[in-house]
């Protein structure tokens, strides 16, 4: 609850001291929408408001587009259907396209923030990265300067390629947020999963199990399974054999080696197995493979 301050609060949509807002017009919507190079991203709308006392918007019909919002000084509150969402300094949130809500300023601690509305090809998958929550992130001096310069592009200019390089920016921002941990390593337990993948690289051509993996790391099986597929997507022994099948494509493009020797080499005993590997993961056989690069020139100073 707010104290009251014996300060009459007024609704206010925009309009504050400092900010900055920018709203493309439609006709530059509509080329945006048609550009093949933005057309899997693009913001339509973004601002900086500072010291936003008073904020206060409601969409009863939801947006067209989705909305992030992030919060770097001061506190605010978000609401969707009933439930409540608070957001502090360091928080930022992402309100999915056709929902209902809410959002308003904290009337004693007013809240600064960054906001943008997105949308595109790729749209609705970033927002399932973010997911329906609220995410703490560090304030980063770097991803406050991409938004200045997405602002600073729209004020001087609606150019088709302006516009492109205002959406690699835009989409940069957006993605600092949402994929903060493995962005920065001193977050979380990037680096021992770092660690570990660079030990199974070392280590290729051993045969090692998740055991001793996570015992490599000294964690559990547990923890070290969970930390990795948050990292990754994919549990650690498949990682390992899919790093094997990259090698053993590596062996077959810039060597003369058999498959059967780039197999042993690799620490597959069954080649019959390894086949059946790399099968799956790049949808053809190893001779298959072999054959296919048989004609192809060799880089020697790569292959040096």
């Amino acid at each position: 609850m707010e104290m009251d301050t014996g300060q009459k609060k007024q609704r206010v949509k925009d309009g504050f001291e400092g900010q900055r807002m920018f709203v493309l017009p439609p006709h530059i919507r509509r080329a945006v929408m048609a550009n093949p190079i933005n057309r899997n991203f693009y913001a339509t709308a973004v601002g900086y408001y500072p010291n936003a006392f008073g904020h206060e918007r409601e969409r009863r019909y939801g947006s067209a587009d989705y909305i992030l919002i992030y919060c770097v000084s001061g506190t605010g509150e978000l609401s969707f259907k009933g439930a409540k969402f608070g957001l502090k300094t360091g928080n930022y949130f992402i309100i999915p396209q056709g929902l209902p809500h809410k959002y308003k300023s904290s009337v004693t601690e007013p809240w600064s923030i960054y906001w943008m509305h997105f949308n595109g090809g790729m749209a609705a998958e970033l927002y399932d990265r973010a997911g329906f929550k609220v995410h703490e992130v560090n304030f980063d001096e770097a991803r406050a300067d991409v938004f200045d310069k997405v602002c600073t592009i729209l004020n001087n200019s609606y150019s088709k390629r302006e516009m492109e390089i205002m959406n690699f920016k835009a989409l940069h921002f957006v993605t600092s947020l949402i994929y903060h941990r493995e962005i920065n390593h001193q977050v979380g337990n990037v680096d021992v999963i770092d660690n570990s993948i660079a030990f199974m690289k070392v280590n290729i051509g051993l045969k090692i199990g998740l055991k001793e993996l996570a015992k490599q790391q000294n964690i559990s099986v547990t923890h070290y399974s969970k930390m990795f597929r948050q990292k990754t997507g994919s549990s650690p022994v498949n990682y390992f054999n899919e790093l094997k099948v990259q090698r053993a494509c590596q062996e077959m493009y810039f060597t003369n080696k058999s498959i059967k020797n780039i197999c042993a080499e690799l620490g597959f005993d069954d080649q019959y197995y390894f086949s059946r590997l790399f099968s799956k993961v790049t949808g053809i056989s190893p001779s298959k493979y072999k054959q296919l690069q048989k004609n192809k020139p060799i880089d020697r100073e790569l292959a040096s």
